[in-house]
């Protein structure tokens, strides 16, 4: 049979499941739009373990030609710093919580018992639904079986962690409408782990959580190829799934598209015409020594500087070399790819666009971006608030308290002749000091420790309360004119 990679454009998509580690449909619908994009995360690497899948080999190209062509390509790597700065545009300011108890406050410092706090956690999820298209994140409580694996001897030390799972390691869902909302009723997810191997040894091995409201099994890949067994199985003390997902392109429950597949493919294209030219420029950068009137039955000459070569009548040597016409084309080449690469967001990493742009045209541009990375944060946000909904059940809390992820996702720092306009509207008495300081620590004034509502009272109360956490006035010791000056701006604050 010919080999031809297109088969790998040409898949059966109605498999059906019929083993606990067989996916289903949508995630072999979804699976062909991973494959470049999980590659291009490898870097040059990545690709040239690919070889011939992304970087074809020519006909009548020579095995060994082809090896040395695939030595010299480099892929560039604007796909991976695109997903990182994206995420990190959605975590450059720390997510905020209000209302959640101090006991899960506490715990979100290692949020995924794996040693991270919340915001690496976000940045990390961030980065995957950019990947992907959605990510999910499920609040999961150890059992008695998990601690003794863990070497926990206090049960009461067992909390809700929070893991993340990619469109990777969903394979199957099953769902249903409950009170006009869409509840999960099953939930198949596949989890890689390491088990000791003889004394040094380690080997990898899979398992499948299966999840249904208020029950779990685990159901874990023996020696037997193919063979997965019950390890582990049990109840919850929920009666729903805890199981949160947030998406950047969504197509249906647990479905989507990667929402930067085309800057990828236009990654893709730029390796290899790169290769191509980085190759004809490796060929044409030694000239090629020609004789001309020289016995084509004569042994093989050499050139040196140390050498003299003797021709016949008429006969000459001189080096050819190519004018470099046909370059010029792959260079424009280039560059369209990269205006391409920057039209579709790529710009903060290329540098400027490579057309000028009126004032209007960038704002639109902003504010395209933006709308795009607005439903992100959203998405995002919700799945925290969910998070800690499932967090505090676990805990028996009647209160999760919310979040709330970073919508400036660009630094836009105040200027000094905009701090000096509000300055003067402070002085004339047109806003009130909280609205100034509001709006000097939203311009990135201030630092983000900033605390408008302590500077308020302290700075209304004279400047007697030390803001390391301590007091140095009681009410009695207050002025009878600040206390109702602090009781009129400040309602809600009570000075002890």
């Amino acid at each position: 049979m010919t080999y031809s990679g297109f088969r790998h454009y040409d898949r059966n998509l109605a498999q059906k499941p019929t083993q606990v580690q067989d996916a289903n449909g949508a995630w072999a619908a979804q699976e062909p739009h991973w494959i470049l994009i999980e590659d291009l995360l490898q870097g040059t690497y990545g690709m040239r373990r690919k070889h011939r899948r992304y970087l074809p080999q020519e006909p009548r190209e020579l095995d060994e030609s082809y090896d040395n062509r695939l030595a010299r390509s480099v892929c560039p790597p604007y796909y991976q710093r695109l997903e990182r700065m994206l995420a990190g545009m959605l975590t450059r300011k720390p997510v905020r919580l209000d209302d959640v108890p101090d006991v899960i406050r506490e715990q979100l410092f290692d949020v995924d018992l794996q040693g991270n706090d919340l915001n690496i956690f976000v940045y990390e999820l961030a980065r995957k639904i950019v990947r992907y298209g959605h990510a999910g994140v499920l609040v999961d409580f150890p059992s008695e079986t998990d601690s003794e694996i863990q070497n926990i001897t206090d049960t009461s030390a067992l909390r809700p962690y929070w893991v993340t799972y990619t469109p990777r390691d969903i394979l199957g869902w099953r769902s249903e409408i409950v009170n006009g909302a869409q509840k999960l009723t099953m939930l198949r997810l596949l989890e890689r782990i390491v088990v000791p191997d003889g004394e040094f040894g380690e080997k990898y091995l899979e398992q499948v959580r299966v999840l249904r409201p208020g029950s779990y099994e685990l159901h874990r890949q023996s020696d037997t190829k193919g063979k997965y067994d019950v390890v582990a199985e049990g109840t919850t003390s929920l009666d729903y799934i805890p199981f949160a997902i947030a998406y950047s392109n969504r197509v249906g429950l647990l479905e989507s598209r990667p929402p930067l597949e085309d800057i990828a493919e236009l990654n893709l294209k730029t390796y290899q015409i790169q290769s191509d030219l980085d190759n004809m420029l490796h060929i044409s950068g030694v000239p090629m020594l020609a004789f001309y009137g020289f016995p084509s039955a004569a042994e093989e000459v050499s050139a040196g500087p140390g050498e003299a070569i003797a021709f016949p009548a008429e006969g000459r040597a001189e080096y050819i070399e190519p004018d470099g016409k046909s370059y010029e084309a792959q260079f424009r080449r280039l560059e369209q790819l990269a205006g391409q690469i920057n039209e579709l967001g790529l710009s903060a990493v290329l540098g400027q666009k490579l057309s000028a742009e009126t004032a209007e045209a960038k704002r639109i541009d902003r504010s395209q971006g933006d709308s795009t990375m607005m439903v992100i944060a959203q998405q995002v946000q919700d799945l925290i608030d969910n998070c800690l909904r499932f967090h505090a059940d676990y805990l028996g809390q009647q209160q999760s308290g919310s979040s709330f992820v970073n919508r400036d996702f660009v630094g836009a720092r105040l200027e000094p002749a905009e701090i000096l306009a509000l300055l003067q509207l402070y002085t004339a008495g047109t806003i009130t000091q909280k609205t100034l300081l509001d709006q000097l620590a939203q311009g990135e004034v201030l630092g983000d420790d900033f605390d408008v509502d302590e500077e308020l009272m302290s700075t209304q109360a004279g400047g007697l309360i030390d803001m390391s956490g301590g007091s140095n006035l009681t009410s009695d010791s207050i002025p009878s004119d600040q206390v109702s000056m602090m009781d009129n701006s400040q309602p809600d604050t009570q000075v002890q």
